[in-house]
């Protein structure tokens, strides 16, 4: 059963292969939100996420027999690693099913734990039918992501380490997808402090959870997109929504914009890389959805740090556009000696910073005789951008 005795059975079990990870106060995030916010750094947690807590609480309790057999999971992203890490310090068996599309990096990630990958489906639900199957031919025990008790005890566990360090806080954030973190943590909380205000976010391209939640009895949702892959969960549990309607007080959600510049104000401001799912309280906080917190005192929970850097890059330059630190211009020039040199010397009088040129004289939208210039630039803000365009306009490259 989920309760806080066996939250407090996880913990002890957990504690010798777990980080007890950072809870700090954050100081620009508090600034900028008039409200005093600490962060529970679970992206610094041992396979970048609070997931090896269930998954290792879940193996530990399974029986002499069950360890044997071994076990089998279904993920793309942090429990794979959670259930592949707690078998190889069991010297057991584990078996983890990912989508074809699964990026390679991921696929050795859980192969370092020397858990054995099978590539099957085109997405989660697809690899989830097939590693119950799997195990069910194979006698493998399946290690259900968040619709277990026993992996939500020990999800529990972050909520205790919390409390530990901070008795009296006002309400503690916490990113949704499945329900296992949030089932974990706020029956911990209201056991301990029924004061504490638990606020689950979800991301708003997964509403499955949040929106049973608001109607009372379990929906799943046609389809799941968002940038945050750690909770874009498209069904609901029952079984986690039970422990949710009893102890969360409120849901909100946030949208991929919003996401993009919590992990990037999480890059910049507090030097922490936040997957998605780990950046949705800070997303909520930063766009006025915790107003009702001002004054107060709040823990946020960082559920991990597995970035794609691929998609970090993305999300970098996006938010260096949109924040005006970089500007990309095209204008078409007279493809002659001396036109392109004329041109960056404007720029250059500007101290604007050119990082990237590309000249075309051959696109079919061009007359004879002209070239497309792309410049991609360094700026310093908005008034910085708007001189750049005055003056190119000034001079004929821009129309007004």
């Amino acid at each position: 059963m989920l309760t806080l005795k066996n939250i407090q059975k996880a913990q002890e079990r957990i504690k010798d292969v777990i980080n007890k990870t950072p809870f700090t106060f954050a100081p620009h995030l508090s600034k900028e939100t008039e409200i005093a916010i600490y962060l529970k750094k679970e992206n610094l947690q041992v396979t970048g996420a609070f997931k090896i807590r269930g998954a290792y609480n879940k193996i530990a309790t399974l029986s002499k027999e069950e360890m044997q057999g071994g076990v089998v999971a279904a993920s793309a992203g942090n429990h794979a690693q959670g259930v592949a890490l707690s078998a190889s310090i069991f010297s057991i068996r584990a078996v983890i099913v990912m989508p074809e599309s699964t990026p390679l990096t991921k696929v050795n990630g859980v192969k370092h734990y020397g858990a054995e990958v099978i590539l099957h489906g085109t997405n989660y639900d697809e690899a989830y039918a097939y590693a119950l199957k799997f195990g069910k031919e194979h006698k493998l025990t399946f290690i259900h992501p968040f619709e277990d008790e026993a992996v939500m005890c020990g999800q529990g566990s972050v909520a205790l380490e919390i409390l530990e360090e901070c008795k009296d806080l006002d309400a503690v954030v916490i990113p949704v997808g499945g329900g296992g973190l949030i089932a974990g943590m706020a029956t911990a909380i209201k056991e301990i402090n029924p004061k504490i205000e638990v606020i689950g976010v979800s991301a708003s391209g997964a509403p499955a959870l949040k929106n049973s939640y608001e109607l009372g009895y379990a929906i799943d949702s046609v389809s799941v997109r968002t940038i945050a892959d750690g909770i874009a969960v498209r069904d609901t549990s029952e079984i986690t929504l039970k422990y949710i309607q009893k102890n969360v007080d409120r849901f909100i959600s946030v949208d991929d914009e919003e996401i993009a510049s919590a992990i990037l104000f999480l890059l910049e401001k507090q030097k922490l890389v936040v997957e998605g799912a780990g950046a949705v309280g800070v997303a909520a906080a930063l766009y006025n959805k915790l107003e009702s917190l001002k004054g107060k005192k709040v823990a946020i929970v960082l559920s991990g740090g597995n970035m794609d850097v691929t998609l970090l890059n993305i999300i970098i330059e996006k938010g260096l556009l949109k924040s005006a630190r970089k500007m990309n211009i095209t204008v078409t020039l007279v493809d002659k000696p001396g036109s392109l040199k004329r041109f960056t010397e404007i720029l250059e009088a500007l101290n604007a910073n050119i990082v990237h040129i590309a000249y075309d004289r051959t696109s079919i939208s061009l007359d004879y005789g002209d070239a497309h210039v792309t410049v991609h630039m360094e700026t310093k803000g908005h008034e910085h951008q708007a001189e750049i365009q005055d003056a190119l306009k000034s001079e004929g490259y821009l129309r007004s």
